[in-house]
């Protein structure tokens, strides 16, 4: 199978969802809107039939990038190392780029199906890079992590962007940095999202995440990744270029998911924020 060799990825990306699969790749002129594709591996590891023919046509046609769904990077169960095998020879046989996950944990004797925080402690800065650090070297390669976001903060320490760049430090590992996930904490928790933007260190940066969330309460948001992305966080993105240069971004949408048209709209105005910029844009280079 010819596939598309390990490259850089610029310009706006999408989430790939299945229900996205048949209207997507015949779309006229997607490739020149949709710049590169973000998958999770583990919905595509050890696939075959036509969902894993399906996704090589997509690989052909579309850089592919890689945001994990269950290392469980801050969890206190051991690695699963097997499975950690399995993403290296996935991301080695696509030739992805970039592989992220969240900075969360989501198992413990069994797998939760949900992203749980970690305590903000020094103790828990060591035990996740330490986690980190073995992935990178199972993996032979750097990893990102993202922010996430949070509904309660247990044996807190220490502020949110206090413990992410700890992590970023100590770790040694890149920032997936999700904007949305900014936006959802800072009226969750009560801070100035652009206070927490201009103490991330922009060199970490890989990529950035854009979303919708759910609007439960006046001072509560869900972060759902099923509606569409409101002002307050196409402000909040366009304040991110103006900090850290034209970063590739991704649209991330998991249901209620709209027409294709409705979703390149939105594609359409990630770039147009980007174009807005007189910064260069920036790359995701091989991780």
């Amino acid at each position: 199978m010819n596939v598309r060799k390990p490259s850089a990825v610029s310009g706006v990306g999408l989430g790939l969802r299945r229900d996205l699969m048949d209207a997507l790749l015949d779309f006229p002129g997607v490739t020149d809107q949709v710049n590169f594709l973000e998958v999770a591996p583990e919905n595509w590891i050890g696939l075959g039939g036509r969902w894993r023919l399906d996704f090589a046509a997509y690989a052909e046609r579309f850089p592919i990038i890689a945001h994990g769904l269950s290392l469980s990077l801050g969890g206190p169960a051991p690695l699963d190392e097997v499975f950690i095998l399995a993403v290296k020879n996935f991301l080695t046989k696509f030739n992805v780029p970039c592989y992220s996950e969240h900075l969360s944990y989501c198992s413990d004797d069994g797998h939760l199906y949900d992203l749980m925080p970690i305590p903000f402690t020094e103790e828990a800065v060591r035990h996740v890079s330490n986690r980190i650090d073995r992935v990178q070297t199972l993996l032979d390669r750097r990893i990102a992590i993202e922010n996430v976001s949070y509904y309660a903060a247990p044996g807190q320490q220490m502020s949110e962007i206090e413990f992410l760049n700890a992590v970023l430090s100590t770790a040694d590992c890149d920032l997936l940095l999700d904007v949305n996930n900014i936006y959802v904490n800072s009226v969750n928790h009560g801070y100035d999202p652009r206070e927490f933007i201009d103490q991330i260190p922009a060199q970490r940066i890989v990529y950035a995440h854009v979303a919708g969330h759910h609007q439960e309460a006046e001072d509560l948001i869900i972060d759902t990744h099923g509606a569409d992305v409101i002002d307050p966080v196409w402000d909040l993105l366009a304040y991110t270029y103006q900090r850290f240069g034209n970063i590739p971004t991704l649209l991330e949408r998991d249901f209620n998911i709209p027409p294709i048209t409705e979703l390149l709209g939105e594609i359409a105005r990630i770039r147009q924020l980007q174009q807005a910029q007189s910064a260069p844009c920036r790359t995701v280079s091989e991780l």
